[in-house]
């Protein structure tokens, strides 16, 4: 039988309301001219440079997205904590303890294709929560027993998910330290099809295959303002630095001669969809 292949897109931070637009103006235009059939948007940057509103959600839904991942600013907006927990294609970090609102990963079905999206958060130079890598082996547990038992995995609907295709795993680990990064995808090598970092606003040129055949990039980069600091007003992110002082950040403008500088960051990488293994990842 001939290899079916899939196309998965993984788009870095969106920041502020310059990457909602760069956002909105070039993912259709990937998704149809790149044949991409499934898009993983991280979105935490998306409300004025810190967090999510119900209003941005909607717009990267619209724009594209399939399911939308985050950080550690997903809390900054306290009315968004409602929609963490009513809107299924949105995620916060799955190893935030206790009852934190929402949930950390889901399964889906797309493009004839089992898809599950994890979404973990870093502890080096972080917030100490709960380890990203026991909460990874928490969920792919579940997801091996069920699969186990004839691929009988729920999707986030409550459907069952196509029988005799091994899930699609991708991961969003959205952490500061690159140790971190690289030391989680070693770990889920083999486990997972594609782990991609997110919080540091820098692309990295470092997308590979690792040798169990895991993608792995150690940061997405970011959608917005690329004439910045990390997206943010350089002014402010100056201020900061030389002063010590806690401005808070905001972010970045275009010129007022209109030449924008906003871009769009990620990687595509494609897929066998039978096995889930990549075949090939690209930047964006």
């Amino acid at each position: 039988m001939a290899m079916r292949t899939v196309r998965a897109v993984m788009i870095g931070d969106v920041v502020g309301e310059p990457g909602l637009k760069v956002l909105e103006e070039n993912l259709p235009k990937l998704v149809k001219d790149s044949a991409v059939d499934f898009a993983v948007v991280n979105g935490e940057n998306a409300a004025d440079g810190f967090g999510m509103t119900e209003a941005t959600l909607k717009r990267i839904l619209a724009a594209g997205a399939d399911v939308v991942t985050s950080g550690n600013h997903v809390w900054e907006k306290r009315e968004f904590w409602q929609t963490l927990d009513a809107d299924e294609r949105v995620l916060r970090p799955a190893n935030y303890p206790g009852s934190a609102a929402g949930r950390g990963w889901l399964c889906t079905k797309k493009a004839d294709a089992n898809w599950v999206v994890i979404n973990v958060q870093g502890r080096e130079l972080m917030t100490p929560i709960d380890c990203p890598f026991r909460s990874f082996d928490k969920i792919m547990k579940g997801l091996d027993s069920s699969a186990a038992n004839n691929h009988s995995l729920i999707t986030s609907d409550g459907e069952v998910m196509l029988p005799g295709l091994f899930p699609i795993v991708l991961v969003d680990f959205h952490a500061e330290s690159t140790r971190e990064k690289e030391a989680l995808a070693y770990h889920i090598d083999g486990r997972a099809t594609l782990l991609a970092g997110t919080h540091t606003h820098v692309q990295t040129a470092d997308e590979r295959i690792l040798p169990q055949g895991t993608a792995y990039i150690t940061d997405l980069g970011m959608t917005g303002i690329s004439n910045s600091i990390i997206g943010m007003d350089t002014g402010i992110c100056l201020d900061r630095v030389r002063k010590q002082v806690q401005y808070r950040m905001e972010p970045a403008k275009d010129p007022p001669d209109g030449k924008s500088s906003a871009a769009i960051q990620g990687v595509i990488a494609e897929i066998d969809a039978q096995s889930g293994r990549v075949i090939s990842i690209s930047r964006i």
